[in-house]
């Protein structure tokens, strides 16, 4: 499995108590495949998504990417890890307005130590496998809500992960543009061979994906 997750559980302060945002949570995600997490706001779905990503360290339980036991790491060791094998699709694209779509991927690449002339074939050959390739000198105010998304997906592929993790890729597109995008990661994720774990509200476009399950109070139910 290229993402395992055993028995997490997560608590904040709550007052003089603490409240429980994931219980006892375990999921595996093969790699090559889309596992989706559904759930209503403030059912644990961000947080199991945070965990994932080894930004917040839970209570308990086990957290093995591509591998590796995150567990006892210290900071050092979980960014190199982030930055060598997780990739991430933020909800919002968050693109910078003055960059062309290969830039903002070049600047993934850059923040890593690749070689110019690499980081922007890299680029290049990213937007064309998610249909851009003749958007590449486009900067975010010439590209629809849909194509920011897709530059979005493929500058969390710049990197290579192992894992993916895509935090509600559909909440800002409409229904067609939405199925697109859950289409194009489908794709990707089968062609490339990462483990993707999609978290989202919405169950319209999730027949494609290898798995579904849901989270209520924290707790992932049986495949739905």
């Amino acid at each position: 499995m290229s993402l395992h997750l055993s028995d997490v559980t997560l608590t904040y302060p709550d007052g003089e108590s603490r409240l429980t945002a994931l219980d006892r949570v375990g999921l595996d995600v093969p790699a090559g495949s889309v596992t989706a997490v559904i759930g209503p706001s403030g059912s644990g779905k961000s947080s199991l998504l945070a965990v994932a990503a080894t930004l917040i360290t839970p209570d308990s339980g086990r957290v093995v990417v591509d591998g590796t036991d995150t567990t006892g790491e210290d900071r050092a060791a979980l960014t190199e890890l982030r930055r060598n094998k997780i990739g991430i699709v933020f909800q919002q694209p968050n693109l910078l307005a003055s960059l062309s779509a290969v830039e903002q991927l070049q600047v993934m690449a850059h923040l890593d130590g690749t070689p110019p002339r690499q980081a922007r074939a890299r680029a290049r050959e990213l937007l064309d496998a998610v249909g851009l390739a003749d958007k590449t000198a486009n900067r975010p105010g010439r590209l629809s809500g849909g194509q920011q998304q897709r530059v979005n997906i493929a500058r969390a592929l710049m990197n290579e992960p192992a894992v993916l993790l895509v935090d509600e890729p559909t909440s800002a597109l409409d229904h067609e543009r939405g199925a697109a995008v859950i289409d194009l990661l489908t794709a990707i994720t089968h062609r490339k061979a990462t483990a993707t774990l999609l978290v989202t509200h919405d169950r319209s476009h999730l027949d494609g994906v290898d798995a579904v399950h849901e989270v209520v109070d924290g707790r992932i139910r049986q495949p739905v």
